[in-house]
C-alpha cells in the first residue's frame, strides 16, 4: 500500500489535472492499456474488445449465462451440418448512413477471411463460401462442421463493418472505424483518449442513455484508482484485488469481481526466429515450469484471489479437464532437466512483461524462483500493444501474456497451440496436437470433445510445454455509485446499453 500511496501522489496529479470535466451523460472509462488498431479484422488486444463494445455490434452477443443471443442477427438455423443460415435485423444503419444488410455481412466476413494480416482468418478458417440469399439472409458454407462457429461470431469475427467505409479506407480503416453500434467513433489520441458519441439512428437507441463515452488508457493501477476516487473517471476495468479493500468505506464507489473466461500464461519462443534458440528443447521449457510455484505467485501478487492453472479452460467450463493440475515446484528436478538438455551454467533468458505494476511484480517473483533452478531472467517491460507486435515478429524469448477468454474452448486454445494458429507467436508445432484440435472443432458431443482437448493438452502441455498457463483471473471492476445499469458478465466487456449516470 505504501508503493500505491507514493505512486498516486507523484503520478495521479498529472492525470487528474488533464482529465476531461464531466458534462451530462459523459462516461469516462479508465482502461488498463491503450488498445492496438481499432480494426476488428486486424486487432488482437483485450482492451480493444472493450472499446468495440461501444461502437461495433456483432452478429451475436452473449448474455449473463454465456449463451449466444442475437444482436445484428435475429436468429440462425443449420440447413445441414456444414450450412448455416443467418437472418438479419431490419432497419440497421452504419454510422455513415449506409444500410447494414446481407451484402455487408458477406463483405465483412470475406474481409476477415482474406485480408492480409487478419487475426480472424484462423477463427473462421473452414468457411468455404458466404452467399447472399436475400437482403436479410446469409448462407455460410463450411468445409467441415464447426461446433465453435456461433461462439466465434459473438466476438470480433462477427463484427460487421460498413463496406463503403472499409473500401475507401483500406488498411487505414482503424483510424476512423465505421460500424453499427450504439456509439460512433469521434477521435483517438494515442495513449491519451478514445472518444465515442451517441448514434441517434442506432437500431436499439431506446436503451442508450449516454451521450458520450471517453476511454482513458491508464496503465498504472494506482493512478486508475486515484482517478476513480477523485471522480475524474466513473469506471475502472481490471483493477487489483486490494483495490476492493481500499474502497470499502468509500460510499461513492462500487466494486465487483467476476471469474473470467480466459487465462494468464508465459509464452515460449519455440521456433520464431533466432531468439528461440535457448527454448527449442522441451526439457528446458519443462524445467522452467518446475522452477515456479504458481500458487505462490498468485498469493504474493494477487492476495490469492486468482486460480492457479495448467490449462486454458476455465474452472466453470463444462470442457474443463479434471485432474490436469499444475505440478508442484521441484527445483532439483528442474536442475536435472537442464543438465539433460546440456545446460552447464545459468541459462540467461529475457522475459517480456506488459508495463503494468502488478505484471512487473509477477516478473520479479518469477526471476527469484527461476534463479534457484539455474535460470537468469532479465525483464523487458513494454507498452502492451507494442509487446504484441514484438511477439508476432519473434522478438521475445519468454512473454507474460494473457487472454480474455471465450465461451467455447476452441477460442481459448486453437489460435495459440495450433501450428497455423493466428496467435501462436512462439511457433509451437506438433502435428498430432493439430489433428486433435481440428477434430475437436468437428465434434458436437461434450464428453467426446473434452476428451480430444485432454489428449491435446497431455501432448502440448504435459509433454511439450508449448506454453505455460499460470492462472485464471477475476475481472475486478470498480465504478461510481452514480453509474446505474452496468451488468457484469464473465467476458469482462462493458456493454453500454441501459447504463446511465444519476
Amino acid at each position: 500500500m505504501i508503493r500505491k500511496t507514493i505512486a498516486a501522489a507523484c503520478l495521479g496529479a498529472a492525470v487528474l489535472a488533464t482529465a476531461m470535466p464531466a458534462l451530462g451523460q459523459n462516461l469516462r472509462i479508465a482502461l488498463r492499456e491503450d488498445p492496438d488498431i481499432l480494426d476488428p479484422t486486424l486487432s488482437r488486444t483485450y482492451v480493444g474488445r472493450i472499446v468495440y463494445m461501444g461502437f461495433c455490434d456483432k452478429l451475436f452477443d452473449i448474455n449473463e449465462r454465456l449463451e449466444a443471443v442475437p444482436q445484428l442477427a435475429t436468429g440462425y438455423r443449420w440447413e445441414d451440418p456444414t450450412t448455416l443460415i443467418i437472418t438479419l435485423r431490419q432497419g440497421v444503419r452504419f454510422h455513415d448512413g449506409e444500410v447494414m444488410d446481407a451484402e455487408a455481412v458477406r463483405y465483412s466476413l470475406n474481409r476477415h477471411l482474406t485480408m492480409q494480416g487478419s487475426f480472424r482468418r484462423g477463427e473462421l478458417g473452414n468457411i468455404t463460401a458466404i452467399e447472399v440469399v436475400d437482403p436479410q439472409t446469409v448462407r455460410i458454407k463450411l468445409g467441415a462442421p464447426n461446433a465453435a462457429l456461433i461462439a466465434t461470431l459473438t466476438d470480433r469475427a462477427g463484427m460487421i463493418l460498413s463496406p463503403k467505409a472499409a473500401e475507401a479506407a483500406g488498411r487505414n480503416f482503424g483510424n476512423r472505424p465505421v460500424c453499427a453500434g450504439p456509439m460512433r467513433f469521434v477521435e483517438r489520441v494515442a495513449q491519451e483518449r478514445i472518444v465515442l458519441e451517441r448514434f441517434p439512428e442506432y437500431w436499439d437507441a431506446g436503451r442508450v442513455h449516454l451521450q458520450r463515452v471517453t476511454y482513458l488508457p491508464i496503465p498504472d493501477n494506482t493512478v486508475r484508482l486515484a482517478n476513480l476516487q477523485s471522480g475524474a473517471a466513473e469506471f475502472g476495468e481490471r483493477m487489483e484485488p486490494d483495490d476492493l479493500r481500499a474502497i470499502q468505506r468509500n460510499r461513492n464507489l462500487r466494486g465487483v469481481a467476476v471469474d473470467e473466461l480466459g487465462w494468464q500464461s508465459i509464452q515460449f519462443n519455440v521456433n520464431n526466429g533466432e531468439r528461440s534458440a535457448p527454448l527449442r528443447d522441451a526439457r528446458v521449457r519443462r524445467a522452467f515450469e518446475l522452477s515456479l510455484d504458481r500458487a505462490a505467485i498468485v498469493q504474493v501478487v494477487y492476495e490469492g484471489m486468482f486460480s492457479p492453472t495448467r490449462q486454458p479452460i476455465p474452472p466453470a467450463s463444462a470442457f474443463r479437464i479434471p485432474n490436469f493440475d499444475p505440478p508442484a515446484r521441484n527445483v532439483n528436478a528442474a536442475r536435472a532437466l537442464l543438465r539433460e538438455a546440456g545446460v552447464t551454467g545459468p541459462l540467461q533468458l529475457e522475459m517480456t512483461v506488459p508495463n503494468n505494476p502488478d505484471l512487473r511484480q509477477v516478473g520479479e517473483v518469477v526471476q527469484a524462483m527461476a534463479r534457484e533452478a539455474g535460470f537468469e531472467i532479465s525483464l523487458r517491460a513494454m507498452e502492451f500493444a507494442s509487446s504484441l507486435q514484438a511477439a508476432q515478429r519473434g522478438d521475445f524469448q519468454l512473454y507474460l501474456v494473457g487472454w480474455s477468454g471465450r465461451t467455447d474452448p476452441d477460442g481459448n486454445i486453437h489460435a495459440f497451440m495450433h501450428t497455423r494458429g493466428g496467435q501462436n507467436d512462439g511457433k509451437y508445432s506438433n502435428p498430432e496436437v493439430d489433428r486433435l484440435l481440428d477434430a475437436a472443432r468437428l465434434e458436437g458431443d461434450v464428453a467426446k470433445r473434452r476428451d480430444l482437448y485432454r489428449q491435446a493438452m497431455e501432448i502440448a502441455i504435459a509433454q511439450d510445454m508449448g506454453r505455460m498457463f499460470v492462472w485464471h483471473r477475476k475481472n475486478i471492476m470498480i465504478h461510481s455509485a452514480r453509474l446505474q445499469g452496468y451488468q457484469p458478465i464473465a467476458d469482462g466487456m462493458i456493454r453500454l446499453q441501459d447504463m446511465r449516470l444519476n
